[in-house]
């Protein structure tokens, strides 16, 4: 029987085992990040540059002329938004690289080397792409009704109230949105989790299993046999990273008037390190809980107890079982016996066992 752990602390002991896995996922965002910010940096140049308002930015921050600044930039003649866009390809394609091979090393002991994570990756990039685009399609079909519930729902709260009791009762429904979708994200990751276990059995053929559909099942029923104990973990370490993030950006936020900028951008990013962090140990603790119910449970040869080791009790005991029952019965056995026949004649044979009495022995 597989040793129960609790997942929660078992998650947080794979994230510091492979936390090199974090570092790299966190450096190549960082890098995104500053690679994509310089389009952006020169688009708010070629606005702000000749303009009194940016003193409003410099000297103490203006929110409205932050947002005022950022939608105008739709209209310049750099091409708006589309160095944003440009940088969603590369993301997934990390995405596609890096969870894999993550997911892969806390479910063996393979440290978490680049060199391991790419290749990883690549050996599951196409099943990932596969289950990303499931996702897409169920949340599509389960959120998107609920969504629309919670525009009506908004729209008949604007009409017949208003303060507080308005405020509560249209956050009401984007919590139900959001516990819904958290529902969603939780069985997809576990999704694959199974992916990637099932990658590591071989198929008759001798080749490794790459049907995405087999792990469906078994995600639904570790999703629907322990949902007490994982939907709580995942939904508190995502409150964690998002708090981090709040708490961070507001300090942030406070500090933006001072004449270093250095302070400012670590405290932003520690946020964000917390905030990836949480969700590494999201994943780790969705596959400690992959490996407490895996999809293969028994081993393809059987294992014969020792009469001299076992428990009488047992009910597994040679004893307490019928000789149907006993796994060494085959009434058929499959490998010839190697030794020859010994011959079965009556009487020796006489050309071969010849003794003459009247002559003496020599």
């Amino acid at each position: 029987m597989l040793e129960r752990r609790n997942i929660f602390l078992h998650g947080l002991l794979l994230t510091l085992r492979r936390f090199p896995a974090v570092l790299w996922s966190y450096v190549f965002n960082l890098g995104l990040a500053l690679l994509f910010s310089i389009r952006l940096h020169s688009q708010f140049s070629s606005i702000m540059d000749h303009s009194i308002e940016a003193q409003r930015l410099t000297g103490g921050f203006d929110l409205g002329t932050a947002a005022n600044s950022l939608l105008r930039l739709q209209d310049g003649p750099s091409g708006g938004s589309a160095g944003a866009f440009s940088s969603i390809p590369l993301y997934l394609l990390l995405y596609f690289l890096l969870v894999p091979g993550t997911l892969f090393c806390y479910q063996t002991k393979s440290p978490a080397r680049l060199s391991t994570l790419f290749h990883q990756g690549l050996l599951f990039f196409w099943r990932f792409v596969r289950i990303t685009i499931l996702t897409i399609l169920v949340s599509a079909l389960i959120l998107g009704p609920l969504a629309f519930l919670q525009t009506k729902w908004a729209e008949h709260v604007d009409e017949h109230a208003v303060g507080r009791h308005a405020f509560f009762a249209t956050l009401a429904g984007y919590i139900i949105l959001f516990l819904v979708a958290s529902i969603l994200r939780l069985y997809f990751d576990l999704v694959e989790v199974y992916t990637v276990q099932l990658g590591l059995h071989l198929r008759r053929s001798g080749k490794p299993d790459r049907r995405v559909r087999r792990a469906l099942g078994p995600a639904w029923r570790t999703l629907r046999t322990h949902f007490s104990q994982a939907w709580p973990i995942f939904l508190f370490l995502t409150l964690l990273g998002a708090a981090a993030v709040i708490l961070t950006a507001r300090t942030s936020m406070h500090m933006l008037a001072q004449p270093r900028v250095w302070p400012t951008f670590l405290l932003a990013q520690l946020g964000l390190f917390v905030l990836l962090f949480t969700r590494f140990w999201q994943r780790a603790a969705e596959t400690s809980l992959a490996l407490q119910n895996p999809i293969f449970t028994s081993s393809p040869l059987p294992i014969l107890p020792i009469v001299g080791k076992v428990n009488p009790a047992d009910p597994l005991h040679p004893s307490r079982l019928s000789s149907k029952d006993q796994p060494w019965h085959n009434p058929i056995d499959p490998i010839p016996n190697p030794e020859p026949a010994s011959p079965s004649l009556d009487e020796p044979d006489p050309g071969v066992f010849h003794h003459d009495p009247a002559k003496p022995p020599q």
